[in-house]
């Protein structure tokens, strides 16, 4: 099995405001925590529950037209992507770090979904980190017992 990265974006919710999942890259509090701690298999199992939470979202909102321009345009702006993840999780962190440096989705080879065409990249960024904080946070109350937590 392949060494898996942290999905850290380098702001953290869960250790500076005591959020139970974190606003950047949407960990539990105790998966930040105890992450270096992790053996491969269970950083593996979190990157595989954000991914699918992430593809979830962003299939309804997006498609890929053109994988190339995509690569080239994380590439051009600095961005790497784990080839083992969805290429939709590729979008959500060139949405996530870059949404600004982007004028039209069609530079970096995807389209929006009719619904959201007439959303700026910089809203439907906010909507795609949204939508995904209170997924999160929804799975987070679920299945690992806590108290409801609300993001902030």
């Amino acid at each position: 099995m392949k060494s898996a990265k942290t999905p850290c974006i380098g702001i953290c919710s869960t250790t500076s405001f005591g959020d139970p999942v974190c606003r950047g890259c949407k960990r539990y509090l105790f998966e930040v925590i105890n992450w270096n701690a992790y053996g491969q298999f269970e950083k593996f199992a979190v990157l595989k529950r954000l991914e699918k939470l992430e593809v979830q979202i962003l299939e309804s909102k997006l498609l890929i037209v053109d994988e190339e321009r995509l690569r080239e345009g994380m590439r051009k702006l600095g961005l790497s992507f784990d080839e083992s993840l969805s290429p939709l999780c590729w979008v959500h962190n060139l949405l996530a770090k870059c949404h600004q440096q982007i004028p039209k989705l069609a530079d970096v080879g995807l389209i929006a979904m009719p619904e959201f065409a007439e959303l700026s990249v910089s809203a439907i960024s906010k909507l795609v980190d949204e939508e995904l904080l209170i997924l999160s946070a929804a799975h987070n109350d679920r299945y690992n017992n806590y108290p409801a937590s609300s993001p902030s």
